[in-house]
């Protein structure tokens, strides 16, 4: 799928359904806001969206003092989350573009993406993404990432997906993340359906790691052994031992 077409797509997903009756909808996003909260923020952190959709987490995260950054490729999807914030005193920039393409004015703390990447099945898409998500984190800052989960559904509005396990998803982050915390999950649509996800924390413990090519992802492996090393920036170490959330 080109750029866009995948823009063409979003936006009649949006402008032609309830987004309110979407499978991903929800209208608290509790398990990204507890996952957001584990990652030790500060006020004034910048944080980033990535396929921010009419998600309710903007504007929770902005009630938090945090500059949030909500992307989406549909002009739609902004809109519609845009009217979830009230009033949206300009806390929040809204963002029209694909991230794989936009060029950031800032580095961020924690990249928040609840099931963009999983979309992403050409090998060069990803590798693409993985560059730039390194790109956008500071040294020591975390990403949160949720993907269907290997026993998850094989598409979503149409398009195939990948699926991940915990394992498989810090792999393809690649040398210098460290998984901090996961979560598999049934999440149950608005319909009542149950979807199998996979969510992950992890820090980007050592930038100056080469990141590995998604096309090869399954040699690269990152030691989440207790005791392995750490980042110590000046906002501190990266956890040293991963967790799952119960």
């Amino acid at each position: 799928m080109t750029a866009r077409e995948r823009v063409e797509h979003w936006d009649a997903v949006y402008r032609n359904g309830n987004p309110e009756r979407f499978s991903w909808f929800q209208a608290v996003p509790e398990l990204s806001v507890n996952m957001i909260d584990r990652a030790g923020l500060r006020t004034g952190d910048a944080v980033l969206d990535v396929g921010a959709g009419n998600s309710s987490l903007a504007g929770l995260l902005a009630g938090r003092r945090l500059r949030v950054t909500a992307l989406d490729v549909s002009t739609r999807a902004i809109e519609l989350a845009r009217h979830r914030v009230a009033p949206d005193d300009g806390a929040i920039e809204w963002v029209v573009a694909a991230f794989l393409e936009w060029p950031p004015a800032r580095r961020f703390r924690l990249v928040h993406d609840r099931a963009v990447f999983h979309f992403l099945v050409d090998p060069h898409d990803r590798s693409a993404y993985l560059e730039r998500l390194r790109a956008v984190l500071d040294p020591g800052g975390h990403v949160v990432l949720m993907t269907f989960a290997p026993d998850g559904p094989r598409s979503c509005s149409d398009l195939a997906v990948e699926r991940y396990s915990a394992e498989q998803l810090i792999e393809t982050l690649g040398p210098g993340f460290r998984l901090e915390y996961h979560r598999r999950e049934m999440r149950r649509t608005p319909a009542g359906r149950g979807q199998r996800f996979t969510s992950i924390l992890a820090c980007l413990a050592d930038p100056d790691r080469a990141p590995v090519s998604a096309e090869n992802n399954g040699s690269a492996a990152v030691s989440t052994r207790r005791g392995a090393r750490a980042y110590h920036g000046s906002r501190g170490p990266c956890a040293h031992t991963p967790r799952r959330l119960d």
